[in-house]
């Protein structure tokens, strides 16, 4: 039989067997029933400070900390909460992140008791088989989602934003020189895509983008195609079919990455062309076709699947002599040849439509080695580059100081 014994102002606290307990009210459900809290402890003390820990938190306006919730648990409840409020594309990663990484190796932690340690644990094991890339988005993912729960007050700190970050080597990857670069735009001139490799090589434009452009952001007059859409193939959530992921064109969210390219009159002649037999397609097709607006869509007017495009480009490139290239490789090949043109940097960042010109310069200084060595040179140039000097005056002889 249990025994029960409570202070002033400490609430319920009572000894029930060797255990210490205690139970505070928090408020009252809408039904009326009254919420209660409770804690234990192996000392009265121990869940006397328990209750008035809670007791503050709750002055304060912070929920009251769930000792019980798992990092698994949480980690769910956090992904039903961000539909609508970021891409499909983007929840299906943090979701295959969640299910694939971050469940398995943290899930049956209590959120509370989670710890650096653990954390930094999880991040060495998964280094001996992923990527460091790979690892740094996995990284991301959890402190995204224990920023939530620390603005919630669910935990004190975000232990995955004080986890060792891995350590990531810039891969250079490969690009295509500028005779390369040729062969391979001969071998597509005549292909339906042979335009969409051109744009793709010379703007540096991710696949997805380069899929998703529209007629409406072409204008010929003024020379320029505006790039706000990309196509992406996505989870399907629809209930009503056995399909699981479904082709998307989606709008680009952030400013940097909707943009303005300027075209020459060689790209203006280019698309011109290729509209020509976009529309000799779309009236072939006749009441097939479904039209989507798009530059570059499939031979009945669908979003072209990325993975196809990526298979049909190896091809063309395996035709023209080059072995396999990825379309990705594209972008890179794109943002080395303008830097070798002389190029500025932050024009170079603008055009590949990234967040910031830091992660330009991250991913493409290697490649301004001669830009760093030409401005070496020429303040060399102005410092040091001095008349000769005079001969130092020998000192007066005798009959000269006289004279």
């Amino acid at each position: 039989m249990s025994t029960k014994k409570r202070g002033r102002n400490e609430d319920s606290i009572y000894k029930d067997g060797d255990r210490w307990r205690g139970a505070i009210s928090i408020g009252y459900r809408p039904s009326g029933e009254r919420l209660r809290k409770k804690v234990s402890g192996k000392t009265r003390t121990e869940v006397v400070e328990k209750v008035q820990k809670i007791r503050e938190g709750i002055a304060k306006g912070l929920p009251v900390p769930d000792d019980k919730i798992t990092v698994g648990a949480f980690l769910d409840r956090w992904l039903s909460t961000l539909p609508g409020h970021i891409a499909d594309s983007t929840l299906d990663d943090y979701e295959d992140t969640v299910r694939l990484h971050l469940k398995p190796g943290l899930g049956r932690h209590k959120l509370t008791a989670l710890t650096v340690a653990h954390v930094d644990a999880l991040w060495q094991t998964k280094r001996a088989t992923y990527k460091p890339n790979s690892v740094r988005i996995m990284r991301a993912v959890l402190r995204k989602a224990l920023g939530q729960a620390e603005r919630e007050g669910l935990v004190a700190r975000n232990v995955a934003a004080l986890s060792m970050p891995p350590r990531i080597n810039t891969d250079e990857g490969r690009t295509l020189t500028v005779d390369q670069s040729r062969m391979l735009l001969d071998q597509v001139a005549e292909h339906r895509m042979g335009t969409l490799v051109l744009l793709s090589l010379v703007f540096g434009l991710r696949r997805g983008e380069a899929l998703g452009l529209m007629w409406s952001g072409f204008d010929s007059e003024a020379r320029t195609l505006r790039v706000t859409h990309a196509v992406k193939r996505v989870k399907n959530r629809d209930a009503d079919t056995d399909r699981k992921t479904k082709l998307v064109i989606s709008e680009l969210k952030t400013r940097k990455s909707r943009r303005t390219l300027c075209l020459t009159p060689e790209l203006v002649d280019a698309l011109r062309q290729h509209r020509s037999a976009h529309n000799r397609e779309r009236l072939q097709a006749g009441q097939e076709w479904t039209e989507h607006g798009l530059i570059f869509p499939t031979a009945f007017g669908n979003p072209s699947d990325p993975d196809t495009f990526s298979h049909l480009f190896s091809k063309l490139a395996r035709k023209a002599g080059l072995g396999h290239w990825h379309p990705h490789e594209l972008r890179h090949s794109g943002a080395s040849l303008m830097l070798a043109q002389g190029t500025p940097l932050h024009v170079v960042s603008d055009v590949l439509g990234h967040a910031s010109i830091a992660i330009t310069k991250d991913v493409y200084g290697h490649l301004m080695e001669g830009d760093k060595r030409a401005a070496t040179e020429a303040i060399s140039g102005v410092l040091l580059s001095r008349p000769v000097p005079l001969a130092p005056r020998l000192a007066p002889t005798d009959a000269e100081e006289t004279g």
